[in-house]
């Protein structure tokens, strides 16, 4: 019931969020790279509970590399959202135009998908990635990250939500799924009443899960 819960206020939400102006998105984006840097302290914190478990668990040492986090790499996931908050808005775009025989104008516009589901794995930069594309484009978006980068995710998410609450936005337009098993996973996969596509990002076995048990429309990465 949490797990829906969760999805359901993401979709509550989408409608606000979708009619952002691009100023409105741009500038939570750098409140939020502003706010990584200031609560680098934390995060770091956070990731350290992360390395010290995949130590204990015997992790191979380039897969702890891949989940820490360092002031330079918190720097870099801020640097991501300002360069993300500089790219075109495709929303409102209109990439094709048809007029037929009886005076009907059709046009071909971009708009938001609505809710994004991300599933991947242990990089807690993916964290940010995700939420700054998600929100430039209008959209919600509801995270899977790795049991392996929970306390990580945890802290990022938190700052994401902040930035959006100083907006005055809904918190829920950035949401993270704490809970780490298995069920809860392919759960989510199968939430299609509020998410609207799945996003796998990771090696071939998780898109392979993914596409095999998701019920929601599922872009390959």
């Amino acid at each position: 019931m949490e797990l829906e819960v969760l999805c359901q206020k993401a979709s509550d939400c989408k409608g606000v969020i979708g009619k952002l102006s691009t100023e409105e998105k741009n500038q939570v984006l750098y409140t939020a790279a502003e706010l990584l840097i200031a609560q680098e302290e934390a995060i770091l914190s956070a990731n350290t509970l992360d390395i010290e478990n995949a130590i204990a668990k015997g992790m191979e040492t380039g897969m702890i590399d891949r989940l820490r986090l360092t002031s330079v790499r918190i720097a870099d996931m801020a640097d991501g959202l300002r360069q993300v908050a500089t790219l075109n808005d495709p929303v409102g775009e209109d990439i094709s135009y048809t007029e037929r025989p009886n005076g009907l104008k059709i046009y071909k516009r971009r708009v938001p998908l609505g809710v994004v589901g991300m599933i991947y794995e242990s990089r807690p930069n993916v964290t940010c990635d995700a939420f700054g594309l998600c929100f430039k484009t209008g959209n919600c978006v509801v995270l899977k990250g790795g049991s392996d980068a929970i306390h990580s995710n945890k802290a990022i998410v938190a700052v994401l939500k902040e930035a959006l609450e100083k907006h005055h936005l809904p918190k829920e337009a950035c949401s993270l799924i704490e809970d780490t098993k298995r069920e809860t996973t392919l759960a989510f996969m199968k939430m299609k009443q509020y998410v609207d596509v799945l996003i796998p990002r990771g090696g071939s076995g998780l898109i392979q899960n993914v596409v095999n048990n998701a019920t929601i429309p599922v872009i390959e990465t």
